[in-house]
């Protein structure tokens, strides 16, 4: 199962990277695979959430329960879908110096052997082109806080 745990520091207010991983409804606008978002409810602590991820031919849906503390954290749990499980946690800190320090931690399993062989030989790759997704989406939404080489990050992961 596909573990993966990372903490960057990055030129954006702990409020505003929050609202950035909130809005959901928007990641099919800069997240690579997905497809399709349906958000069933939201409200300021608690979000349910259909998306539609796909590669190549292959297209899945799964639902995630996200509960939020504004400006701190974001907590994905998965409801239905593909996975066995999905566990996906931001925490926001400020680092006192404008910025935030933003640790991220993501764990999951598919229900299918196969798909949990081939998320193994992609799933650094894929993480990282997903991290930095929201890094450029923080930067087209906040362009004045947007330093080049400003963050410092630390990862650990676990296929």
């Amino acid at each position: 199962m596909p573990q993966h745990s990372e903490t960057r520091q990055l030129p954006y207010t702990p409020e505003q990277m929050f609202d950035l991983v909130a809005d959901v409804a928007r990641y099919r606008e800069f997240l690579p695979w997905v497809t399709a978002v349906r958000v069933r409810s939201d409200s300021p602590t608690e979000m349910v959430a259909d998306l539609v991820v796909g590669f190549s031919a292959l297209r899945e849906r799964f639902t995630s329960r996200v509960a939020k503390e504004r400006p701190a954290s974001i907590h994905v749990d998965y409801v239905d879908g593909p996975l066995k499980h999905l566990h996906n946690d931001w925490r926001f800190r400020a680092d006192g110096q404008g910025g935030c320090f933003v640790d991220f931690s993501v764990d999951f399993a598919f229900r299918s052997r196969m798909f949990e062989a081939l998320a193994g030989q992609v799933f650094d790759r894929a993480l990282r082109k997903m991290i930095g997704a929201f890094e450029t989406r923080a930067a087209a939404l906040y362009p004045s806080r947007a330093v080049d080489g400003s963050n410092r990050s630390s990862a650990t992961s676990a296929a």
